[in-house]
């Protein structure tokens, strides 16, 4: 198997004024891109190279971890953003928030603060634990909460080639600027249905 670098779900600069094409360029075709080559370079003649990057990520440690979970990560980020991103999600997701942090502005300022608090590399997530309540996790470098057996939803980067060209050392309102004009909550109300369909497969099985 060869894992793919997977194409853009935009134009590279569809998402600016907030992130610039320079930005995407840079960031998916030198780092996304990079994950994937070093990720297939390690697994090549190896019994990894038959497993998804899913299985990979939950049985792989060291580089082999690093490399699959970030060409993982990246992909979901990219998902994460939209062009017409931002505002309010839509009732069913809202619902699920609410009932999850108490309001729409709780769920932001928590992932805000995440992101902006995160210390070195990482990402912030939006994510749903195994008995369904959504949760804001930070982790560090490539980690993210498949590790963990929770499912995500959306994610920021918070890497700093993710804004520094945009945005210099203002991670904050690079955060600010995502939340505000590109975070793609449509996508994260689909993982969610699909956690939740999975969930009642399961229920409906035991």
């Amino acid at each position: 198997m060869t894992f793919k670098w997977r194409k853009l779900p935009y134009d590279r600069n569809a998402l600016e004024p907030h992130l610039g094409a320079e930005t995407i360029e840079t960031h998916y075709e030198k780092h996304h891109r990079g994950y994937v080559d070093k990720l297939n370079d390690a697994v090549k003649s190896t019994q990894l190279a038959e497993k998804s990057v899913d299985e990979i990520i939950n049985s792989a440690t060291g580089k082999v971890f690093n490399f699959a979970a970030q060409a993982w990560n990246h992909d979901f980020y990219w998902q994460s953003l939209s062009p017409k991103g931002g505002g309010s999600p839509e009732e069913e997701l809202k619902n699920a928030i609410e009932s999850s942090f108490g309001s729409v502005d709780k769920c932001r300022r928590e992932l805000a603060d995440a992101a902006k608090g995160h210390f070195g590399s990482g990402w912030a997530w939006l994510a749903v634990d195994s008995d369904g309540d959504l949760e804001v996790l930070a982790t560090h470098d490539a980690d993210n909460p498949l590790t963990s057996r929770r499912t995500p939803l959306l994610t920021i980067d918070v890497w700093e080639h993710a804004f520094y060209l945009d945005y210099k050392n203002d991670k904050g309102a690079y955060v600010e600027a995502v939340l505000d004009h590109l975070i793609n909550w449509n996508f994260a109300r689909k993982n969610l249905n699909k956690w939740r369909q999975a969930a009642e497969s399961v229920a409906e099985t035991a």
